[in-house]
């Protein structure tokens, strides 16, 4: 039971099983129903025929009352006594007396209305209403069976009332429901079976795309050669669009898993180098203490710190951590922020404009986007750079301009890739490593908001605190982001 299939053909088969069952009974329930009404009608009949003698003064021993195997007959009186049985009639129940030999009172009567029939002024009635039924037994010549009874009622010539109870028997009825019953119990295993084989048959064939798609998962797994991919079937149904999502999804992880390759090599290449030039600088200041370039190691290691904060802070970024929801005034962030910035070499002019400029996010982080900002309008600028805050369409904007020559088009989706340096701003020392505007762009996207450039200008958008929310568990935009 632990297959799926296994367990569709055994759920399959309990489902056709009792609706089978249930079925079965309603058809044998309506057979019986329908097959004891016929009973009651013939019994009904033959009841009305012996009333409607009754009604016509027929003496009591002179009634016919047909074949009394198939239509036994007791007539009875308003006390209950029997006046009248049919032939041969040995025992009867159901009728509501079991006596079958007419009482000697009902026959003096009779006796006088031979007598006296003559004189009466008319005939008897029967009694037009439904009768009643009821289901009973009957020995006629020594032979049990189960009757039908139908109980009418009719007034003689004398004006007495009599009840006349015949019956119609059940063995055709009981005959039809037992081999029809017969035949139900012996048909229903055989289409249990087949239901059960055919489901079995039909959900193997189903799932066989998914054992191929388990197949190569394990292979993949074994391999761990992510550029594989599982067979899609040509059909349209849920099992191609597991598979379609499932290559899908091995995309997105042999992209993502090159990523974090590129990214650990190059974040590689971009330590070795301050690590190596200040090891030089030691062993050279070691072997040599009046050669110690003591400004040159400071920087390095101001460098290599720095790198490692940025791979740090990426790290984080990567691992999906959340900014904070501290609700902040961007104007007076920037405000802050340039003001505390010294050994800049172009001076900063900051416009504020307007109020309500508040966002909800990480301060530190934002502070972080702002400098990176600054720091790379200062490599590119000739004489001046500026920051501008103002309301943009629900959201804040700050754009931070500079006056240089500005990111060419066809490089304005690459510059915010990690490690990425354009060509004037190769040089290590003056472009970095090429990591503050991918992690400008990382930390605005987690805010929910957006970084774009045009020309030398960087516009930073990020929803106000009353209108946007952050999202619950952003995703990077950086192209080409580990």
């Amino acid at each position: 039971m632990r297959s799926v299939r296994a367990r569709a053909a055994l759920g399959a088969t309990v489902v056709v099983a009792l609706a089978l069952g249930a079925a079965g009974l309603a058809v044998l329930l309506v057979l019986r129903a329908n097959l004891t009404d016929q009973a009651g009608l013939q019994a009904e009949v033959a009841a009305r025929e012996v009333a409607g003698q009754l009604a016509l003064g027929v003496p009591y021993g002179e009634l016919d009352t047909g074949d009394e195997e198939e239509h036994p007959v007791q007539v009875t009186g308003e006390d209950g006594r029997v006046a009248a049985v049919s032939k041969d009639l040995e025992a009867i129940s159901g009728t509501g007396t079991d006596q079958v030999e007419p009482s000697a009172a009902a026959g003096a009567g009779d006796d006088d209305d031979d007598r006296d029939g003559d004189d009466e002024p008319g005939g008897g009635e029967v009694d037009t209403d439904e009768p009643d039924f009821a289901n009973g037994t009957a020995t006629v010549d020594g032979d049990r069976a189960d009757y039908r009874f139908a109980a009418v009622e009719v007034t003689d010539p004398a004006g007495r009332t009599l009840t006349v109870h015949a019956g119609a028997p059940l063995a055709a009825e009981q005959r039809a429901v037992d081999s029809v019953r017969a035949a139900m119990l012996a048909g229903l295993p055989v289409v249990l079976l087949v239901v059960a084989g055919t489901t079995w048959l039909v959900t193997r064939r189903a799932l066989r795309p998914v054992e191929g798609i388990r197949r190569e998962m394990a292979a993949i797994t074994a391999s761990e050669d992510l550029g594989r991919r599982v067979p899609e079937p040509g059909s349209r149904d849920e099992v191609a669009r597991l598979a379609r999502t499932t290559n899908e999804t091995l995309a997105a992880l042999e992209e993502s898993v090159g990523r974090q390759r590129r990214f650990v090599a190059d974040a590689s290449h971009e330590l070795r180098s301050p690590i190596a030039s200040l090891r030089t600088q030691l062993e050279v200041a070691a072997a040599h203490p009046d050669l110690l370039d003591l400004p040159g190691a400071v920087a390095d290691t101001v460098r290599l710190q720095s790198l490692a904060a940025d791979l740090l802070l990426l790290a984080r970024l990567d691992a999906g951590e959340r900014p904070g929801a501290t609700r902040l005034d961007l104007g007076a962030l920037v405000r802050e922020e340039v003001s505390q910035r010294v050994g800049d070499r172009i001076p900063v002019s900051v416009s504020v404009r307007g109020g309500g400029l508040e966002v909800a996010g990480s301060r530190g982080q934002l502070a972080r986007v702002l400098g990176n900002l600054l720091d790379n309008a200062q490599r590119h600028a000739v004489r001046s750079v500026s920051v501008t805050v103002d309301a943009d369409a629900g959201g804040v904007l700050v754009a931070v301009t500079d006056d240089g020559a500005g990111v060419p088009e066809a490089e304005r989706d690459r510059i915010f890739a990690r490690f990425v340096r354009l060509d004037e701003a190769r040089a290590r020392d003056d472009g970095g490593a090429g990591l503050g505007l991918a992690i400008a762009r990382d930390v605005a996207a987690r805010h929910g908001g957006t970084l774009t450039v045009s020309g030398a200008r960087f516009e930073l958008r990020l929803p106000r605190h009353d209108t946007g929310a952050l999202p619950p568990n952003p995703r990077s935009s950086i192209a080409g982001g580990a």
